[in-house]
């Protein structure tokens, strides 16, 4: 079921959930033992992020380096389709612009399709920690409003051969990520907007928002998008913060302000048990003002 239906059959607020898949060496039980408690929240998808892989260059002497893989985590697509199978619930890859080109992009979506997976998050993706400056792969895509492009014209049954004939069409529901404290890179919170536009315009079908601990940050972001006519639904992302490292990490990560009052609070703890229970109460308190047919909660580690 594609997430618009999800969202236009709801009879309550619903609660999705958003996963990283587990770190190379790792066997998918690992995930499954996460996830198997959270099933009787009756998750309507789970969202998968993916993650491009990082190296380092290893001194071999007589002035050679060798370039090692130091972190890759297994297939997005193999891990939604093995959630999807035990559970039977939807679930939601994220396709990324950094590490994928055309074609490679291509292939995923046709392996989705054939999967029978028609949910998509399509984001531009963060980029290599060695590189600081996000720098597309070579034939790839720049930003996420040509992922967006893609697909788009896949659902119209255009692929890039462009001689391929009487090709069948995809199905995908086409999600996209909105910034209530702007992505960190535009000039200001109306450049940012605008491109959401340029994608919602283009045929992207729901947002989901980057994570928030102050909810009038979301709710004046709906506004915002509302008055320039994105009316496509906007699912806030929410985070429950568990370790008092987060208080730091989180804003220099993902570029987000932490509230004083909740910053004093966690600072206070003096154990992460103490902060999870800090966590998890101004989750659920703040769900409780999130207006809307579904939020996602983000397990980040």
């Amino acid at each position: 079921m594609h997430i618009t239906e999800h969202l236009s059959n709801a009879k309550s607020t619903l609660f999705s959930i958003e996963i990283l898949p587990p770190l190379k060496g790792q066997s998918i039980q690992s995930l499954f033992d996460h996830l198997d408690p959270l099933m009787e929240f009756n998750p309507p998808f789970v969202d998968v992020t993916y993650h491009r892989e990082e190296y380092v260059y290893k001194d071999r002497g007589h002035g050679l380096l060798e370039r090692r893989s130091i972190k890759k985590r297994p297939g997005t697509v193999g891990i939604c389709s093995a959630i999807q199978n035990k559970y039977n619930v939807d679930t939601v890859p994220h396709i990324i612009c950094g590490g994928f080109t055309k074609e490679e992009t291509e292939n995923a979506l046709i392996d989705l399709n054939f999967l029978d997976i028609h949910n998509v998050l399509l984001i531009r993706g963060d980029a290599i920690k060695s590189e600081g400056v996000f720098k597309p792969e070579e034939f790839g895509h720049d930003y996420a409003i040509d992922l967006v492009d893609q697909v788009v014209k896949m659902n119209a049954g255009q692929y890039l051969d462009e001689d391929l004939l009487n090709a069948n069409p995809t199905s995908f529901c086409i999600g996209v990520a909105g910034y209530p404290e702007k992505h960190f890179e535009a000039p200001n919170l109306m450049f940012d907007l605008q491109n959401l536009k340029r994608k919602v315009d283009l045929g992207a079908e729901y947002v989901v928002t980057q994570m928030f601990f102050d909810n009038q940050k979301y709710f004046d972001y709906v506004k915002s998008c509302r008055k320039i006519g994105i009316d496509i639904p906007i699912i806030p992302g929410l985070k429950p913060i568990s370790v008092k490292r987060q208080n730091t990490v989180l804003p220099s990560i993902f570029h987000i302000d932490i509230p004083e009052a909740l910053s004093c609070e966690i600072e206070k703890c003096t154990d992460n048990r103490q902060v999870k229970e800090v966590g998890v109460d101004t989750a659920v308190k703040g769900t409780d003002r999130v207006w809307g047919a579904l939020a996602t909660f983000l397990f980040h580690g």
